[in-house]
């Protein structure tokens, strides 16, 4: 007997949430609705109030940064897609975003602007206007998001005589309180929505054209009947579809030879004429303009400033009296967030036409400058390359970070300071503490460069060679730093958007000042990694604190070879005070500092371990460096020829930089050549 089979139908069937399915379609009467808005009149809310209250519904947090209190927004982290268009290092901007917003919600006037995002190539323009499209269709099927429209069911005679009843679904997906001639509204509305509910049925228009026909047809038909006449509507729930185009719309501008105005308001159509005998009739209309079918949601202009100046003058309408103007119908109320993007070129070009004041004074530009903070521009280059995408090669260890450090640098501007370099900038910039320097001083170098972020190389060129390192042949399993760093600085020949020789030259520079902060860092580690020897250093410090409590005691140390009693080991505690530049005037200033430090530990019944204090740490590790690179002759890398005893203590220092730094064995054998070339060109610190 075979065995039976669930269908592959009804399997797919079962992942089906039902009770979502029905919510998301609930459909009810005029009444049915006028109950829900009694109940929650919050769904009756305008599209700016809508988009407020969607950026609000994924959280805040705030934080402090050189004395100034910045808010981040969590929409923006796109962390419901998994981060695939989260937004770096730019809270300010859109704090000023969401600060439009939050203003158009509360009826002050930002409501009848249209917002220009504005800034250079890849400064993420795009990815805000796209987060926001999409979240608005996903805030529209939360519970929290839930709007409505409607439809009206009419009868039609076929004909053969047959009636039968057809849906007309209101063309630009309107409140159906607007449904209530606007006589009436005030005294309806504060019914529906009492002062104790906290929410007030904001402002409502009239009616799109043909809506407001078969509402007059019906009128005249019931003999005035309103209620009658409602007896034809079903109130439906509206969800916000991009692909369907519903909330949603996305104009780009094309060529100007077909650029045409009924794209934004609606056009004719031919096929109705016939059935409703004039052109005039509204039903033989399709209010499908990307104006009319955004209404209660967002519209996006790509390129804004592109735009025929046909199309700027529908524009100027619809943000400030929240109209268009349909071919040979009235103008028509709309409801909608406004949104453009444009770059720099385009901006100019509007700041110098006097014809088009009006537009300028009706927009709100907010400048998306490049991320100018390491760390974050360091984030955009983690997402796209990291173990989960890349899979068959190792990015080496500072790779994404030299990379973004080198783009960041470009993008600053030089400082006025003169003992300030543009790399010691940058670290500021990055949270990093530099003697002589303030909080206030970083807040005045912010000022100072105005244009800071507008200019410089752009995220996507630094992705474009990335991705060309790691298919490069070059390397089997790993890329490293050196081989992005040529990638970017070999690009720079063809790169477009570089205005003159001048910034080429400017650019390459900055490569080599990168080239040297890498240089100095994996210096660093491979210092580390061959002083990581724990036992060393405990050894190395407990010697060290014995002479200095000698010392600090005014008493002397015994000897453990000789048994005798000798002065503390002066020469031994200044090599170490030294590896961290302590004077020898503050000597003995640091090494009481280091025994009331480990007496304030005893009190608190905490046994001292040279990991709890950073600058002695880093100062034993330097001296045990010192004392165990010669042993291990990493300079013998360079030539062939290496004896097994060196080999081994090589390969120790090896696995340290696999296990502790991230290195993986090709990588780490480059990073200690490196090193050894170093070494042997006699470059290493002291």
């Amino acid at each position: 007997m075979s065995e039976s089979k669930t269908p592959w139908t009804q399997k797919i069937a079962a992942l089906q949430d039902k009770k979502e399915y029905a919510e998301l379609n609930w459909e009810g009467s005029f009444e049915d609705y006028l109950d829900l808005v009694r109940n929650n009149p919050r769904v009756t809310r305008t599209a700016y109030q809508r988009i407020y209250d969607m950026v609000l519904s994924h959280g805040k947090s705030e934080y402090i940064d050189n004395k100034k209190r910045l808010i981040r927004y969590h929409f923006f982290s796109d962390e419901r897609n998994g981060g695939r268009d989260a937004v770096f290092g730019l809270d300010v901007p859109l704090m000023k975003l969401v600060n439009v917003f939050k203003s158009a919600a509360l009826g002050y006037g930002t409501e009848k602007r249209v917002i220009l995002l504005h800034g250079p190539v890849g400064s993420s323009k795009s990815t805000i206007a796209r987060l926001l499209k999409r979240g608005a269709e996903e805030y529209s099927r939360a519970p929290d998001g839930a709007c409505y429209t409607y439809s009206w069911v009419l009868d039609k005679t076929l004909p053969d005589g047959k009636v039968i009843q057809e849906r007309m679904r209101s063309p630009m997906n309107e409140e159906p309180l607007k449904l209530i001639p606007r006589e009436w509204r005030a005294k309806i509305f504060a019914e529906l929505a009492p002062p104790d509910k906290g929410f007030a049925i904001p402002e409502l228009g009239e009616i799109n054209p043909a809506c407001r026909y078969v509402f007059r047809d019906l009128m005249g038909k019931y003999n005035g009947d309103f209620s009658k006449t409602m007896s034809h509507i079903r109130v439906h729930r509206l969800i916000f579809s991009e692909k369907d185009r519903i909330g949603i719309g996305t104009f780009q501008p094309k060529d100007e030879k077909n650029q045409d105005s009924t794209e934004l308001t609606g056009d004719i159509n031919y096929r109705k004429i016939a059935e409703y005998g004039s052109d005039s009739d509204p039903r033989a209309f399709n209010f499908d303009g990307e104006f009319n079918i955004a209404n209660r949601g967002i519209i996006e202009f790509v390129e804004m400033l592109k735009l025929d100046v046909a199309f700027l003058y529908d524009l100027l309408g619809a943000t400030q009296e929240h109209k268009i103007k349909p071919k040979k119908f009235p103008q028509t109320d709309i409801d909608e967030v406004i949104l453009g993007h444009t770059n720099e070129p385009e901006f100019k070009k509007l700041e110098n036409n006097e014809f088009m004041e009006a537009l300028r004074d009706r927009t709100v530009k907010i400048d998306i400058p490049y991320i100018t903070k390491l760390n974050e521009e360091q984030k955009i280059y983690e997402k796209e390359f990291n173990e989960r995408r890349i899979r068959g090669k190792h990015i080496a260890p500072h790779t994404l970070e030299m990379a973004a450090m080198w783009a960041v640098l470009t993008r600053l501007e030089e400082p006025k300071k003169h003992n300030l370099s543009l790399l010691q900038k940058l670290k500021l910039y990055n949270g990093k503490t530099l003697p002589n320097f303030t909080e206030d001083n970083i807040k005045e170098l912010r000022k100072e460069a105005a244009r800071e972020g507008l200019e410089g190389i752009s995220p996507r060129y630094i992705q474009d060679k990335i991705s060309n390192a790691l298919v490069s042949d070059k390397s089997e399993t790993s890329i490293n730093p050196f081989m992005v760093l040529n990638e970017l600085e070999g690009g720079l020949k063809q790169h477009s958007l570089i205005p003159s020789e001048d910034i080429r030259k400017r650019y390459r520079e900055l490569l080599n000042v990168v080239k040297q902060e890498y240089e100095d860092i994996v210096k660093n580690e491979v210092q580390r990694a061959i002083s990581a020897d724990e036992d060393a250093i405990g050894k190395l410090c407990g010697n060290y604190i014995d002479n200095v409590k000698a010392y600090t005691q005014k008493e002397k140390i015994k000897n453990k070879y000789t048994g005798l009693y000798e002065e503390p080991d002066e020469r031994l505690m200044r090599s170490i005070e030294e590896k961290i530049d302590i004077p020898d005037s503050r000597k003995d200033d640091f090494r009481r500092e280091i025994m009331n430090y480990i007496g304030a530990l005893a009190i608190e019944g905490k046994s001292f371990n040279y990991r709890t204090n950073e600058r002695l740490q880093k100062a034993l590790e330097l001296k045990l460096f010192e004392d165990q690179k010669d042993s291990i002759k990493l300079k013998t890398l360079v030539s062939s020829v290496v004896d097994r005893e060196t080999q081994e203590k090589i390969d120790v220092v090896r696995g340290r930089l696999i296990k502790n730094f991230g290195y993986d064995e090709e990588s780490a054998t480059d990073v200690l050549n490196f090193v050894a070339s170093i070494f042997a060109r006699g470059d290493a610190k002291d």
